[in-house]
């Protein structure tokens, strides 16, 4: 068995025509996997974002509801570790420069193999003391000294990350070609931001436009009412995001015509999805983390391509998400599924359209909000004011570049807090989820929110705190997902429930 996940970092779902057929996003060899392959309609966003969702895909399991962005645990069964003891090769490609930073430890060393392209957002690769003579001398949002530095190593398109890691995969499968029992991850870095993109697909989308600056490619995570955007930046910067789009799918597309060229294409399963999706200024947002997750950010594509063209062209209705990649890729392979895992295999589906799935997903950030859909409706469920008790549980204290607990060394626990391991934990107090930057860090979150997405998908009107049965139903299902999912018991006491 072969099988292929591409990852492509902050892709969003309307971009796509399988999703939206009223795009303006060009993205021809996408399409053209698409049609080859199962559209899922209901997939969604579990813990986020990037780190958090990488360890879902992993592990096979929710990290949100335990942990903020970190490493893998040394309790942590993963994807890769299991293959590998079933005797499939594994290797991942990646430009995603977390991996290489605190609280992005593990993750690389478990493949036998893996290639990592150097320079993306603030990799701190070229060391040059002296500041780059290619800073911007006036601009938008931000710019990364080390950033600019970096980026004078790409001067043509294929010198750039993230097409150097699809190329990188192309390689992989020419030198491999013909080989069977593999799992190969191509993970690309694009389109997050920096929308660093050749002027060639910018033209595509209008060029400057009325960009009345020299820069504009890292938006500040604020509010537009926040910042000083004028709606012509606003404009560019979706239009920089969808030729970023654009650059990123004629990449793709040359993995996929390798696969063909060396008959590696029919019978393997593909699947390609990302790992949250990302505020242009809707709703007066721009960037992630620190808002509730809308749609924007949490309805996700994920698109299969089964052996022997099952499915072909058809669309799933069924609930999914990432922890769902590791149960599917392993009963493809033929390996059991460890009991930590509680993702729900996608297999059925090759087959069954009708097979049944899961009923509900979780999906949040730690220390926030967490919400639930049932594919009808979505529920975020605030956290109370204080939002205590709060606690981070790891054996590993690395959270986004920085140790966790420094601030309060004194108050850390430490023992056996779940049932899953034996291993010693650090139980650490959060006052503050560890992904937010901001003064006032649940400012945005503090109001519960329910969404009925058959009549406002565009989630509008809110029907939290109106007494409606539908309300209840999804508190039922949130706490029985708490309870499935061994959630931390004091998660409850900080929801209010």
């Amino acid at each position: 068995m072969r099988t292929v996940l591409v990852l492509m970092d902050t892709l969003r779902r309307d971009v796509l025509s399988c999703y939206n057929p009223q795009t303006e996003v060009k993205t021809p060899n996408l399409d053209r996997f698409a049609e080859r392959s199962c559209v899922f309609d209901n997939h969604w966003i579990g813990s986020a974002p990037c780190m958090p969702a990488r360890r879902d895909i992993m592990c096979g399991r929710y990290n949100f509801l335990e942990r903020p962005w970190g490493p893998i645990e040394p309790f942590d069964v993963t994807l890769p570790q299991c293959l590998r003891a079933a005797g499939a090769f594994c290797h991942i490609t990646t430009d995603h420069c977390h991996y290489l930073r605190t609280g992005g430890e593990g993750y690389l060393q478990e493949f036998n193999t893996w290639d990592y392209y150097r320079g993306q957002e603030g990799d701190p690769w070229v060391s040059r003391i002296d500041e780059p003579d290619n800073m911007p001398e006036t601009f938008y949002g931000r710019v990364r000294e080390q950033y600019q530095k970096n980026r004078q190593k790409w001067p043509h398109e294929e010198d750039m990350p993230s097409p150097k890691t699809f190329q990188s995969a192309c390689d992989w499968v020419e030198d491999n070609k013909g080989k069977d029992d593999f799992f190969l991850m191509v993970e690309a870095f694009d389109p997050h931001e920096p929308f660093d993109v050749p002027d060639k697909y910018m033209e595509m989308y209008g060029g400057k436009g009325e960009l009345d600056r020299d820069y504009f490619e890292t938006p500040q995570y604020k509010r537009v009412s926040d910042t000083d955007l004028n709606a012509g930046a606003v404009d560019y910067i979706q239009r920089r995001y969808q030729a970023l789009v654009t650059m990123t799918d004629h990449w793709f597309g040359k993995l996929i015509d390798k696969l063909n060229e060396n008959g590696m294409f029919e019978d393997t399963m593909i699947m390609v999805t990302t790992d949250h999706g990302y505020f242009l200024g809707e709703r007066d947002y721009m960037g992630k983390n620190y808002m509730h997750l809308y749609n924007e950010l949490a309805h996700l594509p994920f698109i299969v391509h089964f052996p022997g063209g099952a499915r072909a062209g058809e669309h799933a209705h069924q609930l999914t998400q990432a922890i769902d990649i590791m149960p599917t890729v392993l009963e493809a392979h033929g390996c059991e599924v460890p009991r930590e895992v509680t993702g729900t295999s996608l297999v059925p589906l090759m087959t069954d359209p009708d097979a049944p799935a899961r009923d509900y997903a979780l999906y949040g950030v730690h220390g926030m909000t967490v919400n639930v859909t049932d594919g009808r409706y979505t529920y975020f469920r605030a956290p109370v004011e204080g939002n205590q008790p709060c606690f981070e549980y790891a054996a590993l204290p690395h959270t986004i570049r920085k140790k966790m607990g420094s601030d309060c060394p004194e108050k850390i626990e430490c023992g056996r807090f779940f049932a899953r391991t034996a291993y010693p934990l650090f139980k650490i107090p959060c006052k503050r989820p560890a992904q937010i930057e901001s003064a006032a860090p649940l400012a945005e979150v503090a109001q519960t929110m329910l969404f009925d997405l058959e009549s406002d998908y565009g989630q509008k009107n809110n029907l939290a705190g109106q007494g409606l049965p539908e309300e209840r139903k999804m508190i039922d299902l949130l706490l029985r997902g708490l309870e499935e999912h061994e959630s931390p018991a004091e998660q409850r006491q900080r929801l209010g429930l």
